[in-house]
Formats: C-alpha cells, sequence, structure tokens
C-alpha cells in the first residue's frame, strides 16, 4: 500500500467526516414521505420470522416434551438436563459463526442454511429410539441453527425496512419466538412428544421454500459492490411506483465510504471509534440476560406446582401474559420509541423482582401473613385479567406470586425481550457488522447459559437475595439506557451509524 502525504490524508478526512455530517443532518432535512408497508415488504419479513417462530419452538419443547421423552425412551433426570442444555452450546457455536456467514452468503440464504440445521435436528429427535448421542446430536444442530438465526433475522429486518417501520417490524422477530414457545407449550399439553416435534419441522421448511420468493437485503448487496441488485431489490420493497432515488444514494454513499476501511475482525471492534456502539451492543445483551428472565422463567413452574396446581397451568398463564405484551411492544416500537419502552419495562421487570424478593423475605421473617393480603390486593387490582382463570380459593401467596411474577414476564415482553435485538441490528456499520453481531448473539446465549446454570445455586445461599440481585441488575439498565443508549425512532441506519460510529483518520 502505498504511502499518503498528510494533505492526502486530511483530504480523506475532510470526506469522511463531511459523509457523517450529512447523513446526520438528513434528519431534519429528509421530504421524504413515511414509506408504506408493501406486500413484499410483509412477505419478505414473515419468511424471515418463520426462524424466529423454529427458535421459540426449540426454547419451548423441552418442557412439555419431558416426561413423554423419559418415559418412552427411558433416560435418565441426567440425560434429560444434556438434552435440554445442549440446546445453549449449540447456539454458542451458532453465533460465533453467524456474522461471517452471513456476510459470505448473504442474509437470504444464510437463514436457508440454518433451517437445514435445524430441520436435521428435529429429524434426528423425531426417528430417535432410545440412542442418547441422537437426541444430543438432534438438540445440538437446532441449537446451532438458532444461534445463526437469532442474529441474523433481526438484521435482514432492518436492513430491508423504512425507518418508519423499522422497530415495528424488527421487533416481529421477538414476537413470532414468543409465538413459538407458546404453541410449545400448550399444544405439547394434549399430544405426544413425537407429533410435536414433527410439528417443529413446518416453519424450517415454510422458511426454506418462501426464501425462493423474497428480495436479498439492499445493504448487504451495496456493500457487496452489487449496485444494481441493490437497488432493484430495493425498489420491490418499496413498490414498484416508489421514488427511491434519495434511499438508494444515501446506501450507496455511506457504503462507499465505509469501503475506505478494510472489513474488521473482533480486535478490531475494540478501537475507539467502535466504543460507543459495542458497549451498548454488548451492555443491552448483559443487562438482559442478568435481569434474570430465564430463571424467573425457570422458577414460574416450580411455584404453581408447589401451590398445587399442574405445570400446564403456569403456562397458560404465563402466555395469558407474555404474547398480548409483546403485541403491545411491536405496536408501540415506532410511536413512543425504544428508550422510553426500555426504561418503562426495565422499570417493571425491576418492581417484580423487588417485590418476589420482598415476599420471601417477609416469609423467611414470619410476617408474611400480615402483609400478604396488600400485596394480594394489589396484585388483584393491576393485573386482575391474569388471575380470573384461577378459582377463588387459590391462596394469598399463590396471589402474591403470580401477580409479581406477571409483572416480571409482562415488563419483559414489553420491551427487554426485543429491543436489545433491535438495537444490535441498528447501531453497528455494516464493515463490523458480521464480527460485532456475533460478538454481542455470543454474550446473549452465554449469559443464558451462566444464570440459568448458576440460579439453584443462588437460591441455596439467598432465596430473596437472588431476587434482589435481579432487581438491582433492572435498575442499573434504567441508568445504562438514560445515559448511554440513544433513541433510534426515525432514523435510517446510515444516520444511527454514522452518530455512533464517527470516522476518523486512524481508520482510514
Amino acid at each position: 500500500m502505498r504511502s499518503r502525504t498528510k494533505v492526502e490524508e486530511e483530504e480523506e478526512e475532510d470526506d469522511a467526516l463531511n459523509t457523517s455530517e450529512t447523513l446526520l443532518l438528513t434528519t431534519t432535512i429528509d421530504s421524504r414521505p413515511p414509506a408504506a408497508a408493501t406486500a413484499v415488504l410483509v412477505f419478505s419479513t414473515l419468511v424471515a420470522v418463520c426462524a424466529s417462530f423454529v427458535y421459540g419452538s426449540a426454547v419451548g419443547f423441552s418442557s412439555p416434551a419431558q416426561t413423554g421423552m423419559m418415559d418412552d425412551l427411558g433416560l435418565s433426570v441426567e440425560e434429560y438436563s444434556v438434552f435440554g442444555s445442549i440446546l445453549t452450546i449449540g447456539a454458542m457455536v451458532g453465533a460465533v459463526m453467524s456474522g461471517k456467514i452471513a456476510d459470505q452468503l448473504g442474509r437470504r440464504w444464510t437463514m436457508g442454511l440454518s433451517q437445514m440445521f435445524c430441520l436435521l435436528g428435529w429429524l434426528a429427535i423425531l426417528y430417535s429410539q432410545a440412542v442418547s448421542w441422537l437426541l444430543d446430536a438432534g438438540r445440538l444442530f437446532i441449537g446451532y441453527g438458532i444461534g445463526v438465526t437469532s442474529y441474523v433475522v433481526p438484521v435482514y429486518i432492518a436492513e430491508i425496512t423504512p425507518k418508519n417501520l423499522r422497530g415495528a417490524f424488527t421487533n416481529v422477530n421477538q414476537l413470532m419466538i414468543a409465538v413459538g414457545i407458546s404453541v410449545m407449550w400448550l399444544v405439547g399439553i394434549i399430544i405426544p412428544w413425537r407429533t410435536l416435534a414433527l410439528i417443529g419441522t413446518i416453519p424450517c421448511l415454510l422458511q426454506v421454500l418462501g426464501l425462493f420468493f423474497i428480495p436479498e437485503s439492499p445493504r448487504w448487496l451495496a456493500k457487496n459492490g452489487r449496485w444494481k441488485d441493490s437497488e432493484s431489490a430495493l425498489q420491490k420493497l418499496r413498490g414498484k411506483n416508489a421514488a427511491i432515488f434519495e434511499e438508494a444514494a444515501e446506501i450507496r454513499d455511506y457504503t462507499e465510504t465505509l469501503h475506505q476501511l478494510s472489513e474488521s475482525g473482533v480486535f478490531d471492534l475494540f478501537q475507539p471509534e467502535y466504543t460507543r456502539s459495542l458497549i451498548v451492543g454488548v451492555g443491552l445483551m448483559v443487562l438482559q440476560q442478568f435481569g434474570g428472565v430465564n430463571a424467573i422463567a425457570f422458577y414460574a413452574n416450580s411455584i404453581f406446582i408447589s401451590a398445587g396446581f399442574s405445570s400446564s397451568i403456569g403456562s397458560i398463564a404465563l402466555v395469558i401474559v407474555q404474547i398480548p405484551f409483546t403485541v403491545l411492544g411491536v405496536l408501540l416500537m415506532d410511536v413512543s420509541g425504544r428508550r422510553p419502552l426500555l426504561m418503562v419495562s426495565a422499570a417493571g421487570t425491576c418492581l417484580g423482582c423487588l417485590f418476589l424478593g420482598i415476599s420471601f423475605l417477609l416469609q423467611d421473617l414470619h410476617e408474611y401473613k400480615e402483609l400478604s393480603p396488600i400485596l394480594a390486593l394489589v396484585g388483584v387490582l393491576v393485573w386482575n385479567f391474569a388471575l380470573i382463570n384461577f378459582p377463588c380459593c387459590v391462596s394469598k401467596k399463590l396471589l402474591v406470586y403470580m401477580f409479581t411474577l406477571h409483572v416480571f414476564k409482562g415488563s419483559f415482553s414489553l420491551g427487554m425481550g426485543g429491543i436489545p435485538w433491535v438495537i444490535m441490528s441498528e447501531i453497528f456499520p455494516i464493515n463490523i457488522k458480521s464480527s460485532a453481531g456475533s460478538l454481542v448473539t455470543v454474550v446473549n446465549w452465554f449469559g443464558s447459559w451462566v444464570v440459568t446454570y448458576f440460579f439453584n445455586f443462588l437460591m441455596k445461599c439467598s432465596t430473596e437475595g437472588t431476587f434482589f440481585l435481579f432487581s438491582g441488575v433492572c435498575c442499573a439498565t434504567i441508568l445504562f439506557v438514560a445515559k448511554l443508549v440513544p433513541e433510534t425512532k426515525g432514523r435510517t441506519l446510515e444516520e444511527i451509524q454514522a452518530s455512533m460510529n464517527p470516522l476518523t483518520t486512524s481508520s482510514l
């Protein structure tokens, strides 16, 4: 590479900074009318979130299938524990590779590849006959597939949607994960586990077929120098008669600016120009997982069982809250913005964990009976719709636990479940998106494993202390969002990335 004079370096720096400044000013001078949700855009999103349904069905499968699989295949508790947990290991491996695969194959065919792994995994489980390694291999394959899709699906949706629709459309990813979990929980009550595994193959096949009829990401095509293909894909997504010149030019200008930078590896992410976006992306995933969502979900069924109810009733109760609040989050995403939803969601999860910790503390102090009616009354007034299907003879203790669990789960579904993935798909420029996205996704899956693994140990040390710890993390999330997380509503990806990742001469 030839050496550059100081004048040349200054000229390149000025060009890069001018591009960033232009993009930052676009929000104030952009005269384009809000884009409509075209049939192609909606269909492309629905095809993409078939993978999200697979993700949810894989997570939700192990609980309703446990009794049937252990009885039919003669599995021990230890063997089934390995079967359940190996999903996370596969997901971490898939997450590590997801960014590079998505950059090499494109967003569309990366989703197709991931679904082939998931399809093989479901078939291995379906046809297994007391062969534990085949079960584990199938579960590992599914984990690998959903590890890849947990990165590529929100990225693809964010890259194909206009700025006024991006938040809601990207959050459909979280909605379909919740739907997948809920379907497995509910259907698993009445059908055998092999049929449940067969159901898991359906969205895999639907996505593989649908991928032949949707366009590739215009931004990925632009990154690879396929300008005509990029404009053609953008035209299909925005509508046959839509004016795409300004948006296409913005994508091209920003992509050409980034072409001056080398493709970044994992260690390049720690350069000063990427510090803020990396802190935001990784920080949100850490706070999401260490807020105790998996621990709360794990403990919910135990609460219902200990109170004399079946685990299926606990599952139904959580579904009643999970789906409506996730839908509400989708509807509010591009109205209220990301930051307000995140802070409200984090505040709700903080209160849920705090109340649960207080309940356990009062129980240990033998003062529970005096205060439980007050907490139960608050629970009924605030969350009465979640309790209407339960008989009036339900204990006050159960009402308190139900209230706190539903506050937590409803609040999490409103924002903390999906918005970190939305923001992850928005903040990283395309030259580091593969490395940064892989890192953030790995952090999320690793955090999930850590919390799930250590939860029982924490509960043995101090039950109330465990939930106070989760509450503290949720409180820290509010401060983190208030201080560091940008509002991305109504801004193009190029505007967001230019504001968070200023181009410097050290990168050129």
